[in-house]
């Protein structure tokens, strides 16, 4: 099979490019041919924020050059992972000129609501959805903080909206969990051609031991993220067990300050993936603290496959993710009394605990692997040729 993948590569390497450079690698590990079609950020102050606004609308250069691109090549499909802000859905049209299938991956809300979090000043936020116009993201300037950057990010949602782009020009959407699906087909994109593949694990880490008596969190450090419940738990906590957190951001100064007053948390800045794993590996159990609907939440399965459980906020799609009493266990979000009651209840039953470790490397072996992923994938792209 031949795939066009195209994305838009961000200034800062985040989760998203690691996941499609991922996919893109298992394709081309098992005989696929995979071309990509990028454009990228460092652009943007080439171009001028006016001529960046008319492209992320619609960009007739992105619309010229895959054209002329599915013209030359055979391609069975194109797979967009990312559009935004320059190469715009202007590309979903060149495909369908040339008919050539259309596969939409969902790593974000960016479709439905202007930062992309569903999360604004503190809490979740869903204003703009169901709205013909979602105004709110302009009133409240959602897209980094800039007014006129919002303005743009909506024009392109309502005129996409109005030109019927979502629901007529791509075959199959893909999104990371059954929650961020129920959440677009709430919007109103088609439920019949949403379907649900998760991110996995390219290689697999093996399983440590858990034997490093901590807890341990990875992630960026930022307000959506749970920090402040986490830290107030730990606080509460005492010496009880200590804390290891890896990742930067910028509530670095926030966790720099804790560290200060809490002997039992530790902060570890970056680190590199393998020293990750190895932490992961030998704590008791991680903390996945958010408080937005993530979309996914690689950092959970990361630490089934090491056979370490999660303790979870029960929000969004990490609620999907963990199984209570199974793989890991719940508190309500943003609640750090309940934090310290779930954490208190793990250490107090080691037994649970050794079971829970087994059984998050077992569900890491039935949904999360490469061979499964390749499954899944295939599956879609066939679906794609089918709808087409």
């Amino acid at each position: 099979m031949n795939i066009l993948s195209i994305h838009n590569r961000y200034q800062i390497r985040g989760g998203e490019d690691e996941s499609r450079e991922a996919e893109e690698r298992l394709l081309r590990e098992n005989n696929h041919t995979v071309d990509v079609y990028e454009d990228h950020n460092d652009r943007v102050a080439q171009l001028g924020n006016l001529r960046v606004a008319l492209r992320t609308v619609w960009s007739m250069e992105s619309y010229q050059s895959v054209r002329e691109r599915l013209k030359k090549n055979p391609y069975d499909l194109i797979h967009v992972q990312n559009f935004f802000p320059l190469i715009s859905p202007s590309v979903y049209y060149a495909a369908k000129a040339e008919g050539i299938p259309v596969v939409q991956s969902l790593r974000n809300y960016r479709l439905l609501c202007a930062n992309s979090f569903f999360f604004r000043e503190g809490r979740v936020c869903e204003d703009c959805m169901g709205k013909v116009i979602p105004w709110p993201g302009v009133v409240h300037a959602c897209y980094r903080d800039n007014s006129a950057g919002s303005a743009t990010v909506v024009a392109m949602q309502t005129v996409h909206r109005a030109l019927q782009t979502w629901t007529k020009m791509v075959d199959v959407y893909v999104t990371l969990t059954h929650f961020a699906r129920s959440k677009f087909i709430e919007a109103g994109l088609p439920a019949e051609k949403i379907v649900v593949k998760p991110n996995f694990v390219s290689a697999d880490p093996g399983v440590g031991e858990g034997k490093g008596g901590y807890a341990f969190f990875v992630g960026r450090l930022s307000p959506e993220k749970g920090l402040e419940t986490m830290l107030a738990a730990w606080e509460r906590l005492d010496k009880r067990i200590p804390l290891k957190i890896v990742g930067d951001g910028p509530l670095a100064a926030l966790v720099e300050q804790a560290v200060q007053r809490l002997p039992n948390v530790e902060w570890l800045g970056r680190r590199p993936l393998s020293e990750v794993y190895d932490l992961m590996g030998e704590a008791k159990f991680i903390i996945f603290p958010s408080e937005w609907y993530e979309t996914f939440g690689r950092v959970a399965i990361e630490a089934f496959a090491k056979g370490t459980p999660a303790i979870a906020a029960n929000i969004g799609a990490i609620a999907e993710l963990v199984d209570r009493g199974r793989t890991g266990l719940f508190f309500r979000p943003g609640d750090a009394n309940d934090l310290v009651r779930q954490v208190e209840f793990a250490l107090d039953r080691p037994r649970e605990l050794a079971e829970m470790r087994r059984e998050a490397r077992a569900e890491f072996e039935a949904k999360y692997t490469a061979e499964r992923n390749y499954q899944l994938l295939m599956k879609i792209y066939t679906r794609a040729k089918d709808f087409h």
